[in-house]
């Protein structure tokens, strides 16, 4: 028995006044043979008139199954012009069935796919996606389209355009969606963001994903694209602390678990972004937490190193070289090294940021032990050059609590509270 109410176009709600069923079943065998013939036109006029009669009826699923016979027919004559005249035709009709209009349109979505030709593909997918503009009954099957849209731009070397089509869609805002499907398109959205260097607008869709829907089954492979989409945004923004985050977060992921060589990896990111974080509350208190994690003991050369950040002791930059510099940069046969201080402009920038952090360590360390220094012996406990210093005509150690240093022959360490928080961004 066919439904008894549906949904017209224009949102009144109706019940079905005569059932075509018995007619419709009689009809589209005939038509369909007369589409084989040749007879294309005739066999569309035929149904056509009949969709008129279903209509009016109210009746939506003879209404439905009319609309799809139609497309499937031009479709199996390749007859594109007759399928795009008549997908805009069948939707404007007056008074037409939203549940039929759907139906044809997710008939349609299929053809996409199966359609080589990519003019012909093009056309068809700008034909649905004009019907189905402002539809909400049809928004998945729009959003879908437009993703595939924005595939073949990108495929076409046109990723702006690809970025600014995938832009339109508001997909958090689709009921009908499943929430992970909404996740996937978020994600193709910040993917292509960053791939035109669009990171501030990256930041503000990556605010559309809650982290705690990663916490669900069948969403580890979604959870690592997002962190790792998560991590190119901070290093273009230098902010090693949520990048280190953002790797705690693939550490502690299940499958990356499972494997030793992923969780390795992930492990000495962490590490290696944690120390590159400058000094403050918040680092010390992960310092400390990451440093209890017992799988450090499998890549120990890691776990040195961050010892090291966290004795009360001083370090000098030439041993912290010999002793991990190759480790670090190149790695070793059983212990493969991150990109974080590869050969490349950022690594380099890396590199020199990890020397700048062990002269803030050694600046707190002093600080705890001096009250008052000269330049020369500050400059020597630190393996810097006062001549170097002096060349400059403003002090180069910079203070997150704004304090300056003067050069005078002594400097006194005004308070150990004042330097707990020293950063250090150049030669002293």
């Amino acid at each position: 028995m066919s439904e008894e109410r549906s949904e017209r176009s224009d949102g009144r709600i109706v019940k079905m006044e005569i059932d075509y069923s018995s007619t419709v079943d009689q009809r589209l065998p005939e038509c369909e043979k007369m589409a084989k013939e040749g007879k294309l036109q005739e066999a569309i006029e035929s149904l056509l008139s009949l969709e008129k009669q279903t209509r009016t009826a109210s009746d939506m699923v003879s209404t439905s199954r009319i609309l799809v016979a139609v497309v499937q027919m031009c479709y199996e004559a390749k007859d594109w012009d007759a399928l795009n005249e008549n997908i805009m035709l069948l939707t404007k009709r007056r008074s037409q069935l939203k549940q039929a209009v759907a139906k044809m349109v997710q008939e349609c979505y299929k053809y996409v796919d199966a359609v080589t030709d990519l003019t012909i593909k093009l056309r068809l997918i700008d034909t649905l996606r004009t019907v189905t503009a402002g539809k909400i009954y049809v928004e998945i099957e729009r959003a879908r389209l437009t993703k595939t849209l924005a595939n073949i731009k990108e495929q076409n070397g046109e990723v702006k355009e690809a970025a600014a089509i995938l832009q339109e869609l508001q997909v958090e805002t689709y009921g009908s969606m499943e929430k992970k499907e909404k996740v996937e398109f978020i994600l193709e959205q910040m993917r292509l963001c960053i791939a035109v260097k669009d990171y501030i607008r990256t930041q503000i869709i990556s605010k559309k994903i809650n982290t705690k829907f990663f916490q669900e089954e069948g969403t580890e492979e979604l959870k690592l694209k997002y962190y790792n989409l998560m991590i190119q945004v901070d290093q273009h923004e230098g902010s090693y602390l949520s990048i280190c985050k953002h790797y705690r977060a693939i550490y502690d992921t299940p499958c990356i678990l499972e494997d030793s060589s992923k969780w390795q990896q992930a492990l000495k990111s962490v590490v290696l972004y944690v120390i590159l974080s400058p000094y403050d509350n918040e680092q010390s208190d992960l310092v400390h937490r990451i440093s209890g994690d017992k799988k450090l003991e499998e890549i120990p050369k890691y776990k040195d190193l961050l010892k090291q950040f966290t004795t009360m002791e001083l370090m000098r930059w030439a041993s912290l070289v010999e002793d991990y510099g190759k480790e670090l940069r190149e790695g070793s046969p059983n212990s493969p090294a991150t990109d974080v201080f590869s050969y490349t402009e950022e690594g380099e920038k890396r590199w020199k940021d990890l020397k700048n952090r062990v002269v803030e360590h050694n600046i707190r360390i002093m600080a705890k032990y001096y009250t008052r220094i000269t330049m020369k012996r500050m400059a020597n406990l630190l393996d810097l050059s006062v001549d170097v210093s002096k060349k400059k005509k403003k002090p180069h150690i910079s203070l997150t609590k704004c304090f300056i240093l003067c050069f005078d022959p002594c400097f006194v360490f005004p308070s150990v509270e004042m330097f707990l928080n020293t950063q250090y961004n150049g030669s002293l």
